[in-house]
């Protein structure tokens, strides 16, 4: 436990802010419920008045980290979005005819030589089952970047906003995580920015929202203007936390009547899209927050 500790430290003073993972495992330690489950009774949910996830959770404060690690024998994950980091993971082949037998490293290098580039040194993890991850600096003006799979090729992943990394010093079913290249992380070289960068947007047509006239309309088109607003504003790396409060409270004013479902899906949908986030993933967490408003509905007086 001193040595993760210590680890777990040693990130945050990077900067990178990190969080507890179920000890010698991957998945994150807290919360223990899904965003559409949350009852409010987690002391971190109730302090925040919403769902706190382990993006949110995670921190480079040194006094929230002791407390942490010295009270168990946590694992270390890095929230990405919130480090301005971009990780390409690059694993091992699990058969040998998968990509044709070649490993992520050996994907990346065939990719660079396309674009006859060059993999620089960079800060670089083992992973517990021999494969690679190569930390960057997420860049500093384009897209915000996201998580992808198979995006750059057969072998190769990459975790950014919304996605997590095992840290160094953690093991994962007794493998280490080890250190392979301790240099600060390289910035994301411009051609792989690009190929990671989200396709444009096709032209978006606005929703309208039929409400009627009075009192009641003007307050749920301003409560729709407002959520609305909370996801087109949200920096990267807390775009889908923002759609999911926006749902939470647009999911109210559905279940009390003031609002249709269509509608809210509509609205909220669209400015998700807008903002950067995938139509798959604008999809899951609008409806997970629907879900979760309905549970306390909201009433408008006429």
């Amino acid at each position: 436990m001193p040595d993760l500790l210590t680890a777990a430290l040693g990130h945050a003073e990077r900067g990178w802010h990190v969080f507890p993972l179920r000890p010698d495992d991957k998945r994150p330690a807290f919360p223990d419920h899904a965003a559409e489950q949350c009852t409010g009774r987690d002391p971190r949910c109730r302090a925040a008045g919403r769902h706190l996830g382990w993006e949110d959770r995670a921190t480079t404060d040194p006094d929230r980290v002791r407390r942490a690690w010295s009270a168990r024998p946590y694992g270390i994950g890095i929230a990405c979005g919130p480090s301005r980091l971009v990780v390409l993971d690059l694993d091992t082949p699990k058969r040998s005819a998968e990509a044709g037998g070649r490993d992520g490293l050996a994907v990346l290098a065939e990719l660079a030589d396309t674009h006859r580039a060059t993999i620089d040194p960079t800060y670089t993890v083992t992973t517990g089952r021999g494969g690679i991850h190569l930390y960057y600096q997420h860049p500093s003006t384009g897209p915000g970047l996201r998580n992808t799979a198979g995006t750059l090729g057969p072998m190769v992943d990459t975790r950014a906003a919304g996605g997590y990394v095992v840290a160094a010093g953690s093991t994962v079913a007794a493998r280490p995580y080890t250190v392979a290249l301790d240099v600060d992380p390289a910035p994301l070289p411009t051609w792989l920015a690009d190929l990671l960068a989200p396709a444009p947007l096709p032209p978006q047509r606005p929703v309208v929202v039929d409400l009627g006239t009075g009192r009641a309309g003007a307050y749920v088109r301003a409560a729709i203007a407002r959520e609305v607003d909370r996801v087109t504003a949200a920096a990267p790396g807390e775009r889908n936390r923002s759609l999911y409060v926006a749902a939470v409270a647009l999911g109210q004013l559905v279940a009390g009547g003031a609002l249709t479902e269509d509608d809210a899906e509509s609205v909220l949908e669209q400015a998700a899209v807008s903002s950067g986030l995938s139509t798959a993933e604008a999809y899951r967490t609008v409806r997970s927050g629907l879900t979760a408003g309905a549970r306390r509905p909201r009433q408008v007086a006429a």
